[in-house]
């Protein structure tokens, strides 16, 4: 069989319709086969072997990976700069250039080639402003003294016939533990690419380092250990490492209830990450006198019986990705789902999580309101109501909330007191819907807001 090469959106699906490309395909070994279970346990996506051929059905991930012959590209549907400054703002990345015009439409570019694009301007950045260089403890017997003599040793060697002096000196040095991982990330990166010129960028630039920065293997510890060590010095290293991280940490999937990642042929993203990422940096910059805690645990929303559990085991826990309390009260349950809820229908499994959110809460208002990405402007917000079976009196009600990614983005670029208060009405929207205003916003500010509230749905 030759090459196959496809390219669909996050959540699309291809089928093997008569002349096309999947038609009579199949996953020609086992070994395929197994990976393509792994992808579909694990919710990247699904590759269905049928009689008539090759079914691919995308979720929330993006990247590219192969199997066999065959290679998928899964894209954003959202592309070009305005994913580019989203991404940025929601991992904290700075405005750089990068070192070519970047035609995010054309397939030979794929989401991981996005990440090493700005992880290539980064450390171009770096190298242009000098990278960093700290002091190294060294021990050495010296025929020009330098730093301080260690009298200690000198003592210890009465006999001493040769004209060198036991000395303890701190050198600068360049191969430092930061400087060491973004080697190792730019080498890593190479690898992942399929671009032919963006791996000669990476390469010269890995060349640049390895002048004076010794290679060590990229794992997670290693970069663990490097943003531990970040401090106002080097600060501009952690764009750098927060690249390094979402490039090394989407090369394998893990299946729920097991330790082992199994490793992909390529790299695959959750959207879902990016969008909870996005969503809780601009909840955290614009809203006012609330507190907004990520992933917050509710307490005991599941519990076991003390005296019907044999085995002991622990309750299962709900974490909302957003609780927004003011004086302790919780005044809001939001929860990001990439998936455009407009165009395409709710699972139930979503359904029936917002529902338990909802009707956990003893007192105010019972909802919870799930925040899903969407282009289309007429999108608005729809809401399902829970009702008690024989009664038919109303209990809570799930609220689906749309964001609009390209309003998002276009506020997110202006400046400006005025498209700040637009960002702060955003916020409040999204966070409370259009009828409730928060008490503790100032006067000015409540005003500001409330008028363009007045504005923004329209």
């Amino acid at each position: 069989m030759s090459n196959v090469n496809v390219s669909l959106c996050e959540w699309e699906a291809l089928r093997p319709e008569h002349g096309s490309i999947l038609a009579g395909r199949n996953l020609e070994n086992d070994a395929n086969r197994e990976l393509a279970e792994h992808l579909a346990d694990a919710k990247c996506v699904e590759i269905l072997e049928l009689a008539r051929g090759l079914e691919i059905r995308a979720t929330s991930f993006v990247g590219r990976l192969s199997l066999g012959e065959l290679t998928i590209t899964i894209q954003p549907k959202l592309s070009g700069a305005p994913f580019l400054n989203l991404l940025r703002y929601a991992y904290g990345l700075r405005h750089l250039s990068v070192y070519q015009r970047l035609d995010y439409d054309s397939e030979k570019w794929t989401f991981q080639d996005l990440l090493i694009q700005q992880l290539a301007a980064e450390v171009a950045e770096l190298l242009a402003r000098g990278i960093h260089r700290d002091y190294e403890r060294l021990q050495a017997q010296l025929a020009v003294p330098r730093g301080r003599i260690a009298f200690d040793r000198l003592a210890g060697d009465p006999h001493r016939s040769s004209a060198v002096l036991p000395c303890v000196h701190y050198p600068r040095t360049e191969d430092t533990l930061l400087n060491q991982v973004t080697l190792a990330g730019l080498v890593h990166a190479a690898r992942l690419t399929t671009n032919v010129d963006l791996r000669a960028h990476l390469s010269r630039l890995v060349k640049s380092l390895t002048e004076t920065v010794s290679l060590r293997k990229l794992n997670q510890i290693l970069l663990s250990d490097a943003k531990l060590i970040l401090d106002r010095r080097t600060r501009a290293y952690r764009s750098t490492l927060v690249l390094i991280e979402l490039l090394l940490g989407n090369e394998g999937v893990s299946l729920e209830g097991e330790t082992e990642r199994v490793r992909l042929p390529g790299f695959l993203f959750d959207m879902n990450r990016f969008f909870q990422a996005l969503l809780s940096r601009f909840l955290h910059d614009h809203l006012e006198g609330v507190e907004v805690q990520d992933e917050h645990r509710l307490n005991e929303l599941f519990y076991y019986d003390s005296d019907r559990n044999p085995r002991k085991r622990r309750a299962p826990v709900q974490k909302p990705d957003f609780v927004i309390r003011r004086s302790q009260q919780v005044e809001a349950i939001l929860d990001a789902k990439y998936r455009d809820l407009w165009e395409k229908p709710l699972p139930r499994e979503m359904l029936y999580q917002l529902a338990l959110y909802a009707l956990g809460q003893s007192t105010g208002e019972r909802s919870a309101t799930i925040l899903y990405p969407t282009l289309a402007s007429e999108a608005t917000e729809q809401a399902i109501l829970l009702r008690e079976p024989s009664t038919g009196a109303p209990q809570a009600q799930v609220i689906l909330r749309p964001v609009n990614l390209l309003k998002l983005e276009m506020l997110l670029r202006d400046e400006g007191w005025k498209s700040n208060t637009k960002r702060m009405a955003l916020a409040h929207q999204l966070s409370f819907g259009t009828g409730q205003m928060p008490l503790l916003w100032s006067s000015t500010t409540m005003s500001r807001i409330e008028t363009v509230l007045r504005e923004y749905p329209k």
